[in-house]
């Protein structure tokens, strides 16, 4: 395995990130605490490993080929729509940490109503997040394969020769 490996494994992390926030949001809805709970925990364990793995791969990128990240380089109609998308999912993705942290807190200090509050305003972002996570790589690496990740692997290969 090598740092290339690893956008579908982010995908995939992002993805049931997704799932364990909707069916912990539904859950709550239903008044399901123990489902809640555990459906949460499970989301926030597979964004950490998430971040994890991207921080790995983008440092990685850097490490091996020098940059630390793949340009998109599909035209026409999608290329803003790309950008769009992304330009979105980061700027959010920078403030959801934050707001994970404030909104578990209060939940492990017992404090039901502040955890409530706050979480009816970080569940749609963290869930913006994640589902705009999953839709950027599939536009990067599936949708419209990027020729520039396929260079920065092409070179990589080589040095590995060396």
């Amino acid at each position: 395995m090598n740092v290339f490996d690893l956008p579908p494994i982010n995908a995939t992390l992002n993805g049931l990130s997704t799932c364990f926030i909707a069916i912990g949001w539904t859950a709550i809805r239903r008044e399901h605490k123990r489902l809640h709970i555990a459906c949460m925990i499970t989301a926030l364990v597979c964004s950490t490993a998430f971040l994890s793995c991207y921080l790995t791969y983008h440092f990685g990128l850097i490490s091996v080929v020098g940059e630390g990240s793949v340009k998109f380089t599909a035209g026409g109609w999608v290329r803003p729509v790309y950008y769009i998308i992304l330009i979105t999912h980061l700027l959010l993705a920078f403030t959801i940490l934050p707001l994970v942290t404030i909104t578990v807190i209060p939940a492990l200090r017992a404090r039901f109503d502040r955890h409530r509050k706050l979480g009816r305003f970080t569940m749609p972002i963290w869930l913006y997040v994640s589902v705009t996570g999953v839709v950027v790589y599939l536009m990067l690496y599936q949708w419209y394969p990027s020729t520039h990740f396929d260079e920065l692997k092409k070179r990589f290969e080589l040095r590995a020769l060396k």
